[in-house]
């Protein structure tokens, strides 16, 4: 039976990225050796690597505009402290929104004076912070561009003169926005570009070297930047898997393109969880994330039957974070718009048999 990936993540890719990642494995570019077996520094994996990080600033419109791309370890998880590490010498301030904004904003109070801006705490996360200032005396502004676990996503970002560092973890290359208005964007690959592994540093370059701490050489993006993302043996797969994911993306057209599909999964499922009585969302409707649809069941609902439902239909990753509790439907890049009208279908199938 066909599977119905909505993982959170490590999540879904694009069928053909898969098989060809699979091949590259066995036997990458004829060499006769596998992909996870050839050297780093060798002419095919650095033209990957070449290729990986010029394709990143094409697609984000940032080609020629003083930004780098490199691919990291550590996940978003090490941005926390390395964005703090880097940009942080006297104070900066951070939009709370979520899990992951709160762990960003944990890390940087190693390196310096934090200030918590606004946050959505008081009502689980469930909103989007709006209206609040921007102090122009901060070293910069931090923000999380899409909450996975609460559903959430920043629709219109604050106005601000200060350099803004931003966390697109789950939304990265899903929309169009005007990606210059950033100067520091990261992203783990696992739920929007590739396999978990690698992550991707988005960097204005002039915005470094203005702290005056010393920095650790793994920590310092100048030193990653000057190495070309090979100061340490990088993640050859998952930087190889999604310089497939970002050529397939190209291929289809860009971000407006899937910008355009996007929207139409996130319509029909939303469409859907507000129709059916049996069902509730969880974020406010002005700041529901086009990435990860939260929602639950209605008083009453019969949650094992409706369990059985979705995963007799072949669906799978739906649960929601404990931090929310009922389901969680992620419909990244790679997932098509046959697997939300499935679940669509499941929602009304629920409700015509309650």
């Amino acid at each position: 039976m066909k599977k119905h990936n909505f993982s959170a993540g490590p999540s879904i890719l694009p069928q053909e990225v898969v098989k060809k990642a699979a091949e590259a494995v066995i036997n990458f570019n004829d060499l006769g050796l596998s992909l996870i077996e050839i050297s780093h520094r060798s002419k095919d994996f650095v033209a990957v690597m070449d290729e990986a990080c010029a394709l990143a600033l094409e697609l984000l419109g940032l080609e020629n505009k003083g930004y780098k791309a490199i691919f990291l370890q550590g996940g978003a998880s090490t941005q926390f402290l390395m964005a703090a590490y880097n940009l942080l010498e006297r104070k900066a301030g951070y939009l709370n929104t979520g899990t992951w904004s709160s762990k960003a904003l944990k890390e940087a109070k190693l390196f310096g004076e934090v200030l918590e801006l606004a946050s959505s705490k008081d009502q689980n996360f469930n909103y989007i912070p709006k209206n609040f200032d921007i102090p122009t005396n901060i070293d910069y502004f931090h923000c999380t561009s899409n909450n996975t676990i609460f559903g959430t996503q920043i629709h219109q970002f604050p106005k601000t003169s200060v350099p803004v560092v931003c966390d697109m973890s789950s939304d990265i290359f899903s929309r169009q926005l005007d990606f210059s208005k950033f100067d520091l964007i990261y992203a783990g690959a696992q739920k929007n570009m590739g396999p978990a592994g690698t992550t991707l540093v988005v960097i204005k370059e002039e915005i470094l070297g203005k702290v005056s701490r010393a920095i650790p050489s793994m920590l310092d993006y100048k030193v990653h930047i000057e190495k070309e993302s090979m100061f340490n043996t990088p993640p050859v797969f998952a930087v190889y898997t999604s310089l497939l994911t970002l050529k397939w993306l190209k291929n289809l057209g860009g971000i407006a393109a899937i910008e355009h599909i996007n929207e139409q999964k996130a319509t029909a499922l939303y469409e859907e969880v507000d129709r059916n009585p049996l069902f509730i969302g969880f974020a406010n409707k002005e700041d529901r994330s086009k990435m990860n649809v939260t929602f639950n069941l209605s008083e009453g609902a019969d949650k094992e039957r409706f369990d059985l439902l979705w995963k007799e239909a072949g669906i799978s990753g739906l649960n929601g974070h404990r931090s929310v509790g009922g389901y969680r439907a992620s419909i990244y890049n790679a997932l098509p718009l046959e697997s939300v009208e499935v679940l669509v279908e499941v929602m009304k199938t629920f409700e015509s048999k309650s």
